[in-house]
């Protein structure tokens, strides 16, 4: 089975009975062409579902993990925060991974790693918790940047739109494992919190089966009218363009404010009152709200003349509802969750945008994808990180305040920098 990606129109078959027309001949490879974008679109949007339950499944369940371990506020702290490391850790080698193997090759060992190492986390055996989190998070880091290369390339008319796609299907990953692991655990485990993470290995392992056939029977050097943003020459590096650290510094800071909600949140509800699956379900509606504003972002930022005050004001909603579920009455939970869940979806949609409205090409973009998922993934970590730390200190998460308000700062100053209507400038060395 070919390649599912848009091919040039010399290289599609064509089958003419006798009596066909030329209209025919021309509109059989459209059709061809159509269906390999379908099918090769869908299963970019599975394989993007599964790049966050890992974290949202963990978070709902971690006093219960710290209960049964003995694991303390370090200890968690650690286990929260090591795969987001591993999104930065991992990222930088992912391009070098897909000229060596190719890009389809590459995402399918991503789908196996996320597969294996979700699926460890079903014995409860501290060591075999964090070596799962390290396995888990490579795979993850390696679709993060695979995915997006694998747009700019094959729907170079329709990125802002599969864009949106993609981070909708990433929230809604993220929004279905926050709501039903402490369900699952309570209706079909006997409460056990192990089988219910390691259930999320089912749908990866779905997915991974699908993506293989069209992994496996594609050409290492694809036909592509782009491009392939992952071979060809080497291009210069981004390490002195100011505008790609902003980009990057960007994505690491909004990160860093989605994974203390990821990590963090359902904790905090629980300490103030809201038992385990109550607090999932709020954590779960912010993160659903990001479907709509995930979607509608990408087209909204593609249509204004910069992003600044867009990157700016998404920095505030943050913050504000963020703290309001600290301090707040819980009273109106639902409505700040939901405001939220509408500042990080823009948020995460809106990195993913700059990454490619202010690269040039698909071999900028990849390489621009992997500087800012690797670094900034890397300065995301820290925030989940002295959340934690910070709790174990202060007994309390009042404390966690003054470093959100200071992860917002670098949002906006970071944002207000990407959002200029530049493109980077790979330099040579």
């Amino acid at each position: 089975m070919p390649l599912p990606s848009p091919l040039p129109r010399s290289e599609l078959p064509v089958s003419l009975a006798p009596g066909d027309t030329r209209q025919t001949a021309r509109h059989v490879p459209e059709q061809i062409q159509s269906r390999q974008s379908l099918l090769l679109g869908i299963s970019l949007l599975l394989i993007a579902f599964n790049l966050r339950p890992v974290f949202g499944s963990l978070s709902v369940v971690l006093p219960d993990i710290m209960r049964d371990t003995g694991l303390g506020a370090t200890g968690a702290s650690l286990l929260t925060t090591l795969p987001i490391l591993c999104l930065g850790v991992f990222s930088a080698p992912a391009p070098a991974l897909a000229r060596r193997f190719g890009i389809e090759r590459t995402l399918l060992g991503a789908m196996l790693l996320i597969c294996i190492g979700t699926l460890l986390r079903g014995w409860v055996h501290l060591p075999l918790l964090f070596a799962a989190s390290v396995l888990a998070g490579a795979g993850i880091a390696i679709g993060n940047v695979l995915v997006l290369g694998l747009i700019k390339r094959d729907f170079p008319h329709r990125s802002a739109m599969m864009t949106g796609l993609y981070t909708l299907a990433i929230c809604a990953g993220a929004s279905v494992a926050t709501a039903f692991t402490v369900p699952l655990a309570q209706q079909l485990f006997g409460g056990a919190w192990a089988p219910a993470l390691a259930s999320w290995a089912l749908p990866a392992g779905l997915v991974m089966l699908l993506w293989a056939p069209l992994a496996l029977s594609a050409p290492h050097e694809a036909i592509s009218p782009v491009p392939n943003p992952l071979s060809g020459r080497r291009l210069g590096s981004l390490g002195r363009d100011r505008l790609a650290w902003q980009v990057t510094i960007f994505m690491g800071s909004q990160s860093a404010m989605a994974y203390v909600v990821m990590g963090w949140l359902a904790p905090i509800l629980r300490e103030r009152g809201l038992n385990g699956t109550e607090a999932g379900y709020v954590v779960a509606t912010a993160i659903l709200t990001q479907l709509v504003t995930s979607l509608l972002t990408p087209s909204i930022a593609a249509r204004c003349r910069d992003q600044r005050a867009l990157a700016v004001g998404l920095a505030l909603l943050v913050l504000s509802s963020l703290l309001a579920l600290i301090f707040a009455p819980l009273g109106g939970r639902w409505v700040w969750a939901v405001l939220l869940g509408c500042g990080l979806g823009s948020a995460f949609a809106l990195a993913l945008s700059l990454i490619v409205m202010r690269s040039a090409n698909a071999q900028v973009t990849a390489q621009l994808s992997a500087m800012a998922q690797g670094w900034g993934y890397t300065l995301a970590a820290v925030g989940p990180l002295l959340v934690g730390l910070l709790r174990g200190w202060t007994g309390g998460y009042a404390s966690a305040a003054t470093l959100l308000v200071l992860l917002s700062v670098v949002m906006a100053w970071s944002g207000w920098g990407a959002g200029r209507n530049l493109l980077v400038q790979p330099h040579s060395h």
